[in-house]
């Protein structure tokens, strides 16, 4: 059994110690998802993932897949390619757009869980200054981009999309080469991020690095 969190103005979490083995991370279930209740989940090392009808579930899985920019592998085609400048890159130009496209059903999966309450979430978290975007156009038109959450020198990624080959890497890559964070959160690990230089770290690493960084 999980803790159930009221909705109160005041968030509390649990320790996240007291996070499930299985499903892996899962810590909470309940409360809400303004603009307070997330940033203190996401200072806490913890964040949000539910789907449609389910409630508003909350996790801290263990270990944490992270990248470290200096880390970041930029293949030689990535370089050529940005190089090349066939395409144009932006921050928080069309946030709404980013988060629209990265809910989108992709190809071999059904369902997202970037549902219209995320949305909304997220969209209040992109106005009040914490939730930003990268956007990558070709010929004015958005082929891909990511976004997240910032909190000091901290970026909390939280889904990405291509159109076209490599542009979301393209979007990383403006991320890491912004200079702006010392590490890139990226919760869970696959094989596309590991490719990427994305290693897993222990739940304590994360937590202290956390304290330092935002």
């Amino acid at each position: 059994m999980i803790p159930w969190l009221e909705p109160t103005a005041n968030p509390h979490f649990p320790d996240t110690t007291s996070a499930l083995a299985e499903p892996a991370g899962l810590l909470a279930a309940g409360g809400l998802l303004s603009v307070e209740w997330l940033l203190a989940a996401y200072r806490q090392g913890i964040f949000p993932w539910f789907s449609e009808h389910e409630p508003i579930l909350w996790w801290s899985p263990a270990p944490r897949t992270v990248l470290y920019p200096e880390n970041f592998y930029q293949s030689r085609s990535l370089q050529k390619l940005a190089r090349q400048q066939r395409f144009q890159l932006s921050r928080n130009q069309d946030f709404g757009a980013v988060i629209q496209a990265c809910a989108e059903d992709r190809q071999g999966q059904t369902g997202t869980w970037i549902n219209a309450q995320m949305i909304d979430a997220y969209t209040e978290m992109h106005r009040a200054g914490f939730a930003h975007s990268i956007e990558c156009r070709h010929r004015g038109e958005l082929v891909g981009g990511l976004y997240g959450i910032s909190l000091g020198k901290v970026f909390f990624g939280e889904s990405m999309f291509s159109e076209m080959s490599n542009t979301s890497k393209l979007c990383l890559k403006y991320l890491v080469d912004s200079g702006d964070y010392e590490m890139i959160d990226c919760q869970l690990p696959t094989g596309h991020l590991r490719s990427l230089g994305a290693i897993d770290i222990s739940r304590t690493e994360f937590e202290s690095a956390l304290n330092r960084w935002t």
